[in-house]
């Protein structure tokens, strides 16, 4: 399964309102392994930001100025993320704003839904640790990722770190490595390709039931038969022949 981990940027909480997208980040994952595949791209939207928004990223409508408009560089994004699995934290949010910029460039560039799957991380994080703040920052403080380095919030930084902590969600596995290459002008990421070391993946860990953990499951499936006359859920189906 190929999976998009993105994330946006926008000059404020709602696109009802004509906020815009400024940002992207994404990485790519092929059968849950990242393939060192980035895309990044700063954007120009043509107004001011909410002075919230301004605050948070860290980004201005100078220092955007002279970076391509939404129209420019919609054909490359989409096909970067076309037939993947996009997974977003808080998914309606940047789902929302992208299907806005989308409704801009007039009805064939259609919506998301036409073209990707998503899985939104934050309901996943909210099922494991329901009544628990799972913001980015709170999962990656309680999953053991490094987010040390980010003190503002960045499109392909969030994208990283949400890599990491959707992985710890679903299977546990650690120790992604990514590398960040940063823009020696501003000091904030540079736009595309930038690249991490695929190799610095730990291998999956295989565990294996015990002798004694067997025979404890069967003492309990045994009790479940008992219980239930004769077979219990966990037993596996039986045909009959003729």
């Amino acid at each position: 399964m190929r999976q998009i981990i993105l994330d946006t940027e926008t000059t404020g909480l709602e696109w009802k309102k004509g906020n815009r997208v400024v940002e992207i980040g994404c990485v790519e994952l092929l059968e849950r392994r990242p393939t060192g595949r980035t895309y990044h791209q700063y954007i120009n939207p043509q107004r001011e930001f909410e002075q919230g928004a301004a605050e948070v990223t860290g980004l201005s409508l100078e220092f955007l100025s002279d970076k391509p408009l939404f129209a420019a560089i919609a054909d490359e994004f989409l096909a970067f993320i076309d037939g993947a699995e996009l997974v977003i934290h808080n998914a309606a949010f940047d789902v929302g704003f992208l299907d806005y910029e989308l409704s801009r460039l007039g009805e064939p560039y259609g919506r998301l839904a036409d073209r990707v799957t998503v899985e939104d991380s934050l309901l996943l994080a909210r099922q494991r640790f329901p009544g628990q703040r799972n913001s980015l920052d709170a999962l990656c403080k309680r999953l053991g990722v490094d987010n040390t380095h980010r003190q503002l919030h960045g499109a392909l930084l969030d994208a990283q770190l949400l890599c990491e902590v959707y992985l710890y969600l679903t299977a546990g596995q650690r120790e992604i490595g990514f590398g960040g290459a940063e823009d020696a002008t501003s000091g904030a990421p540079a736009a595309m390709a930038h690249q991490f070391d695929p190799s610095a993946v730990g291998a999956r860990p295989k565990v294996s039931a015990s002798e004694d953990e067997l025979a404890a499951h069967e003492a309990r499936l045994a009790t479940l038969r008992k219980k239930a006359g004769g077979r219990c859920l966990w037993d596996p189906p039986v045909f009959e022949v003729g």
